[in-house]
């Protein structure tokens, strides 16, 4: 089994302000840096991020965030199925405390570490779910205005997966690599945005989707 990587606060910070500055958005410094603290310290005994460096781990945790948040209607409705460590759902909530946020996460040492997180800045607009996401939506189907996921499922299936979590006029944001963009006759595509994670130069892409009322949806 590979070895955990060992994160450690550099004595000038967390390099938050220089990924902001590279995509044009207010970091919030402060809180953003308070979750990597306490990233940082639980990830020495949970697995929590593949991060290795503190360029990494800004731009795994946070870039994301950064070049979604100011693209989220105000007072939207989000859910992160996959919250993971907190990428992108928990950084949304940081970065946009108006929106009202559910992480959904499985993994029981995950979801303590949310809680942790959630409890220490006092986010009162951020709630869990300890599910899977598909079980989340055999109950709560068309509940969200926005549904992101990062990496918790091939991108076709998640797209399948947010049609059954977003209404009608809702959002889906697909995360992409190198993959092409997948087709879901519940949706359009409304906004493709390219960009590069600012410390380590990885190519990203993020493709916004608008649910219609068409294809199954009930009155659709």
């Amino acid at each position: 089994m590979p070895s955990v990587p060992t994160l450690v606060r550099p004595s000038g910070g967390w390099p938050l302000a220089r990924a902001a500055s590279t995509l044009a958005t207010d970091p919030g410094a402060v809180a953003l840096g308070t979750w990597l603290d306490l990233l940082a310290t639980w990830n020495a005994r949970v697995d929590l991020t593949a991060a290795r460096s503190p360029d990494e781990l800004v731009d795994l945790m946070v870039a994301d965030a950064l070049a979604l948040a100011g693209r989220i209607p105000a007072g939207a409705r989000v859910i992160d199925v996959g919250a993971g460590a907190g990428a992108p759902g928990l950084a949304l909530a940081i970065l946009r405390p108006d929106l009202a946020v559910t992480l959904v996460e499985p993994l029981a040492k995950r979801a303590a570490f949310l809680r942790t997180v959630v409890g220490t800045l006092r986010l009162s607009r951020v709630a869990f779910d300890v599910r899977r996401g598909e079980d989340v939506a055999a109950g709560k189907a068309g509940e969200w205005d926005v549904a992101l996921a990062r990496a918790t499922l091939a991108p076709a299936a998640w797209l399948r997966l947010a049609g059954d979590l977003v209404r009608v006029g809702g959002s889906a944001w697909v995360f992409l690599a190198k993959e092409p963009e997948p087709i879901d006759a519940r949706f359009t595509l409304a906004e493709d945005v390219a960009y590069t994670w600012p410390l380590t130069h990885a190519p990203r892409r993020l493709v916004r989707y608008e649910r219609s009322a068409r294809a199954g949806w009930p009155g659709g």
